[in-house]
């Protein structure tokens, strides 16, 4: 009973308090964190959580769907920005030069390692999800095309990187008889089945919608409730075929943005505060994870690894990608910096925690750990201090300022 008191007590007050926490700079990533470090990490714990349980392993599997759904539900915001993120080039470009990077860097600090493990931990670490830097991006010193260009990474790049990261997983914990030509055919054949499903489901749950509004059917509860259902549905419908659900859901969410035109933003308020608050229970997993794997200290290469991830391997791509792109100086280094880490990273951290052998399982989680607890400290402390350069400085091009981005797929986390 105590699991289940402590933690729903711990979210009733947060409610009541979210609001002044945020001014002294305590936010729900970090709250729910030392929450789960407290109550449910090592083993004298308050709380028994079981990481390797096979039904806390769906769970997680259902929070990435949901997530994905929301994340992609974004786009309706994003085409009137196209040209201002550099047409692609952070998705485009930048996300696969730095999972090559954030790889190369594993193989060449951890060299036992391998290739596959190093390529599960790049696949976790880079995607950038921008709860630490959530105020930020509402910040109007800061241009337009630099939050803008973070929102539509941060909708998007989990969705890209998820067949990659199954992929890649599938090719650690993959039977004897299974060649590499097996698994990619098998990852392709799952993709594609996922993609069909999630546009026939996403375009027919639009129009769908659309019917049902204008016949007068049925209502702004109802077509709550319907915007809830189809993450769930699209995943279990393509894992029915033998589809990849997390592909399943994002398209699915692609697809069905379009009824935001004719009804609004309401019918995506459900499924959006039940995808906030599945964020807070990740967080609350991260520290868990921390309190687990780091009792025993962390190993210096773990550490540079991290500083690698946030630096190197997520600066250069970026910066290179956007050269030429109609970007400043200083905003390709904001956009460049300011891949901050978070939900995304954990969600995959634990779901190769949950299926990897003990040791491969416990080097993406303790990478993935230090990565993301170096993020919210450093992409934190940073955040501020950007605004008021940009603010100092010299008038921006027309455009450049001011406004703020759509609402975007960031987990309001704050």
């Amino acid at each position: 009973m105590t699991a289940v008191l402590l933690p729903l007590s711990l979210l009733f007050v947060w409610s009541l308090v979210s609001d002044r926490m945020s001014r002294w700079s305590v936010t729900a990533p970090i709250a729910f964190a030392v929450a789960g470090a407290a109550l449910a990490g090592g083993v004298r714990s308050a709380i028994g959580f079981d990481l390797d349980a096979h039904t806390f392993q769906r769970c997680v599997e259902i929070v990435l769907a949901v997530m994905l759904f929301t994340d992609a539900t974004e786009a309706r915001g994003y085409e009137r920005l196209g040209r201002s993120v550099g047409e692609g080039r952070l998705l485009g470009l930048a996300l696969p030069a730095s999972v090559l990077l954030g790889t190369l860097v594993g193989v060449v600090l951890f060299p036992g390692a391998g290739w596959w493990l190093a390529a599960v931990a790049a696949l976790v670490v880079m995607p950038a999800d921008l709860a630490p830097v959530l105020s930020l991006l509402r910040d109007e010193r800061v241009p337009l095309r630099v939050r803008a260009a973070l929102n539509v990474e941060g909708g998007f790049n989990d969705g890209l990187v998820s067949p990659f990261f199954v992929f890649c997983v599938a090719n650690l914990v993959s039977a004897d008889g299974d060649t590499f030509t097996d698994l990619l055919l098998n990852a392709a054949r799952g993709a594609a089945y996922a993609a069909l499903v999630g546009a026939v489901l996403g375009f027919l749950a639009s129009w769908l919608v659309r019917r049902s509004r204008e016949a007068g059917w049925t209502g702004p509860t109802g077509l709550r409730m319907a915007g809830l259902a189809l993450p769930f549905l699209a995943c279990t419908a393509s894992s029915e075929v033998g589809g990849n659900g997390f592909v399943a859901a994002f398209v699915t969410g692609l697809c069905y943005a379009r009824t935001a035109r004719p009804a609004g933003d309401d019918h995506l308020r459900l499924v959006h505060d039940v995808s906030h608050l599945m964020a807070l229970a990740v967080w609350f997993t991260f520290g868990v994870l921390i309190a687990d794997e780091f009792a025993d200290g962390v190993s210096l290469a773990v550490v540079v690894y991290a500083v690698l991830a946030l630096t190197l391997a997520r600066f250069v791509p970026v910066v290179t990608a956007l050269t030429g792109s109609g970007f400043s100086g200083a905003e390709r280094a904001a956009v460049g910096w300011l891949g901050s880490r978070g939900v995304t990273s954990i969600v995959f951290a634990v779901l190769a925690y949950t299926q990897l052998p003990d040791g491969e399982a416990a080097f993406v989680a303790e990478t993935a750990c230090a990565t993301v607890l170096l993020s919210v400290v450093a992409h934190g402390v940073t955040a501020e201090p950007i605004a008021r350069w940009f603010a100092r400085s010299a008038p921006r091009e027309a455009g450049g300022t001011g406004g703020s981005p759509p609402a975007t797929a960031t987990r309001d986390t704050e």
